[in-house]
C-alpha cells in the first residue's frame, strides 16, 4: 500500500511539474539516499523547467537577501525537496519556519500548509510514524525581501499524564512498541475493532500500561481486571492477577493491603482472536469492614431505572463497563421529557456521592470535532437524601473520563435514597448529548 501510495506521489509530482524531468532524466528520491533531492525555479509557482537541480543534506537556510545560487532569483523564486527517511516506530515533530511559504506532505498527506507571504514564521505537526521508510515532500516560495526556508523532524514521547499505554503487534509485548499514548482509564471495549486502526492489529496484538496511583489511608483494597483474553496486574510490584490464557470476557479478582502514598501499578494485555476488551478498577473493601461499603449502581445495574420518550434512548459502548445510556438535551420542560434514577442498596451512614462521565475524544483532522456522549455542559443532577434534594450541575464535555463529586450527604438507607439526571439543560434545543453512566457511593 504505501509503496503504491509513494509511487502515486511521484507520478503526481511529475505531471504537475514536468520540470523534474531535465534531459529526459526524471530525478527522484530513492529510499537508500539520505539527501533531500532538491529543484529550483525562477518563478514561485514551479512552473517550466528548474533553473537548479542537486542533492542537498539539509534543508536549513536563512539566504537573508540574497540567493540560494547564482543561478536562483533574490526574489519571487519557489523550491522542492524530496526525499524518503527510515524510521523506528513512534511518535514525530515536524517542525518547518519559512518566509515566505512552505508547505509539508508525508507519504501524501499535507501536515503543514503555510502557503502565504508572511515574516518568518514557525508551524509543527506530531505523527506517529510505523517502521520503515516515508515520503516527505517540502515546497516552498519567496516573494520578496527577506527568505528563509527551514525544516526539520524528530521523535518525540507523548505526554503521560494517566496512563502509559505501550501496544504490540504481537501477543507477547516482545519488541518495539507500534504505539505509545496516554490512556486517561483503562476501559476499552474494542469487540472486533483495533484499538489505533492501521496503526495496531485487530487481533493478535497486546497492551502494557503503568502508572501511579495515590492512595490516602492504609487500606484493604480489591481490583477488577475484567478482559478478553489474558490479562496479569501488579499492584505496589506483586503480582495481584494472573489470569494469562485466552478466555471471553470474565471478572478477575485481586485483594491488597496498601499504605498511603504513591503505589505504582502495571496491567498487562493480550487479545488472541476476536472480540477484546480490557477494564481495570479499583475500590476500598467495603465488605470485609464494618460499617457502610461502597456502592456502585451503574446503568446496566437493577438499580438503573429510566423514563420518558423509549425511542430518544441510545444505548453505547464505552462508559464505566463498557456500556452506556445517551440522549439529546431539552432546552426547557417539554412533556415525556428522558429522565434516569439510581439507586443505591445503603446502609444508614454518611457518603460521599460520584457520577462517572464517560471520555470524550477528540476528532482526527481540522477542525477538531469532540466525538463522544459527554457534551453537555450542563447536566443537572438531583441527589435525593436524608436532608432534602441537593442539586448539582456537572460540565460533561469538561469532565470525560473521569469520577466527578456531587458532595457528601447523610442517606436513610431506604428507597428514598437516589441520583437523578434528566435531559433538561436549557442549552440550545437537540444541540447536546448527555451521558447517563455510573453512580458510586463511597462511606465518609
Amino acid at each position: 500500500m504505501f509503496k503504491r501510495l509513494a509511487l502515486a506521489l511521484i507520478m503526481l509530482l511529475l505531471v504537475a511539474s514536468p520540470a523534474l524531468a531535465q534531459e529526459g532524466v526524471l530525478i527522484t528520491p530513492k529510499h537508500s539516499d539520505p539527501h533531500w533531492v532538491a529543484a529550483y525555479w525562477n518563478n514561485m509557482y514551479f512552473s517550466g523547467a528548474p533553473v537548479l537541480q542537486q542533492s542537498e543534506a539539509a534543508i536549513n537556510y536563512d539566504w537573508q537577501s540574497g540567493s540560494p545560487h547564482p543561478a536562483v532569483s533574490a526574489d519571487q523564486f519557489s523550491a522542492r525537496w524530496s526525499r524518503y527517511i527510515q524510521v523506528t516506530p513512534g511518535n514525530y515533530r515536524f517542525t518547518a519556519t519559512a518566509d515566505d511559504g512552505m508547505r509539508v506532505w508525508l507519504d501524501g498527506e499535507l501536515i503543514i500548509n503555510m502557503w502565504h507571504d508572511h515574516a518568518a514564521l514557525t508551524a509543527t505537526a506530531d505523527r506517529y510514524l510505523s517502521e520503515g521508510h516515508h515520503l516527505l515532500l517540502v515546497e516552498y516560495y519567496e516573494n520578496g525581501g527577506v527568505a528563509v526556508a527551514q525544516f526539520s523532524w524528530a521523535p518525540v514521547e507523548p505526554a503521560i499524564r494517566n496512563w502509559r499505554g505501550e501496544y504490540y503487534n504481537n501477543v507477547s509485548l516482545s519488541g518495539a512498541p507500534a504505539l505509545v499514548r496516554d490512556d486517561v482509564i483503562i476501559n476499552f471495549d474494542w469487540a472486533s475493532g483495533s484499538p489505533a486502526p492501521g496503526v495496531v492489529n485487530s487481533d493478535l496484538f497486546s497492551v502494557r500500561w503503568t502508572r501511579s496511583i495515590t492512595i490516602p489511608a492504609g487500606a484493604l483494597y480489591r481490583f477488577t481486571a475484567t478482559t478478553d483474553d489474558g490479562v496479569r496486574v501488579w499492584v505496589n510490584n506483586h503480582l495481584l492477577i494472573d489470569a494469562w490464557e485466552d478466555s471471553a470476557r470474565r471478572d478477575h479478582y485481586g485483594i491488597i493491603y496498601l499504605p498511603a502514598g504513591q503505589i505504582p501499578v502495571k496491567m498487562e494485555y493480550y487479545e488472541n482472536m476476536g472480540v477484546a476488551v480490557a477494564a481495570l478498577i479499583w475500590s476500598p473493601v467495603g465488605a470485609d469492614q464494618p460499617g457502610p461499603r461502597e456502592v456502585i449502581v451503574d446503568d446496566s445495574s437493577a438499580g438503573f431505572v429510566k423514563g420518558g420518550a423509549v425511542t430518544s434512548w441510545r444505548v453505547a459502548m464505552g462508559g464505566y463497563v463498557g456500556s452506556l445510556h445517551w440522549t439529546r438535551n431539552n432546552d426547557q420542560w417539554r412533556a415525556n421529557y428522558n429522565w434516569a434514577r439510581w439507586y443505591p442498596d445503603l446502609a444508614p451512614g454518611r457518603y460521599e456521592v460520584y457520577v462517572f462521565v464517560p471520555l470524550t475524544t477528540i476528532s482526527a483532522g481540522v477542525p477538531w470535532v469532540p466525538v463522544g456522549y459527554s457534551l453537555t455542559a450542563r447536566a443537572r443532577y438531583w441527589v435525593s437524601h436524608q436532608d432534602g434534594f441537593t442539586s448539582r450541575i456537572v460540565d460533561q464535555a469538561a469532565n470525560s473520563g473521569t469520577w466527578v463529586s456531587l458532595g457528601t450527604y447523610r442517606f436513610r438507607g431506604t428507597r428514598e435514597d437516589y441520583v437523578s439526571l434528566n435531559d433538561i439543560t436549557y442549552e440550545p434545543y437537540l444541540s447536546r448529548v448527555l451521558a447517563f453512566d455510573a453512580v458510586r457511593f463511597v462511606p465518609r
